[in-house]
């Protein structure tokens, strides 16, 4: 398979090309790689794909959020918030049903916050549960036998480690697996992870 990992210079992102790169073609692409997009840009989403031909997945393990409680955060941290993590995969997908191969699919990420939010985590537990409803809508709509999934990981171990938040709930690479799982299965409409049995 193509796949284009997008996020691919970040923990998880890196992550997965490890996992899916020894069986299939991965484009690496972020804000730091040679292909670079930007999720908070439209118009960089759109050159992305008009830069990759042929494409049978898309995966996403990229996007950012403000953690602050809610009297904390500004009209710029919604708007900054809700155009990267969230706009930035709906576009993702909005631009690229027409670029994606038959039968390919489309792999975005959301986050344990939407299942259990902590103090000081509003927003960005209001974008993940904005992805996985987005991506269980969309499953209904997909064209050409198209599949779009989630992956809803935990504090990830290294993340953990190097904020100084403790050990986390696993590594990287055990949260790829979810990624593998969504791009060489038959699953569509589903969310991936411990919290969801699959």
């Amino acid at each position: 398979m193509k796949i284009l990992a997008v996020g691919a210079s970040g923990t998880i992102g890196s992550a997965v090309v490890r996992a899916l790169g020894s069986r299939h073609e991965v484009i690496r692409t972020s804000r730091n790689e040679d292909v670079r997009v930007d999720l908070s840009e439209p118009n960089s989403i759109k050159s992305l794909y008009e830069s990759v031909e042929h494409i049978d997945a898309v995966v996403c393990a990229a996007g950012t959020g403000a953690f602050k409680p809610l009297d904390q955060l500004t009209d710029e941290d919604f708007e900054s918030s809700l155009g990267n993590k969230l706009m930035g995969q709906i576009n993702l997908v909005r631009y690229g049903r027409s670029h994606l191969n038959d039968n390919g699919s489309f792999t975005l990420v959301s986050g344990i916050l939407a299942h259990r939010p902590n103090p000081g985590t509003v927003l960005i537990s209001v974008i993940n549960s904005g992805v996985e409803a987005f991506a269980r809508a969309m499953a209904l709509d997909m064209p050409r036998g198209q599949r779009i999934n989630v992956v809803c990981p935990p504090l990830v171990k290294e993340t953990a480690e190097k904020m100084g938040w403790g050990e986390g709930a696993m590594t990287a690479d055990e949260v790829a697996q979810y990624y593998v799982q969504a791009v060489e299965g038959d699953l569509n409409g589903e969310l991936l992870g411990p919290l969801h049995g699959k």
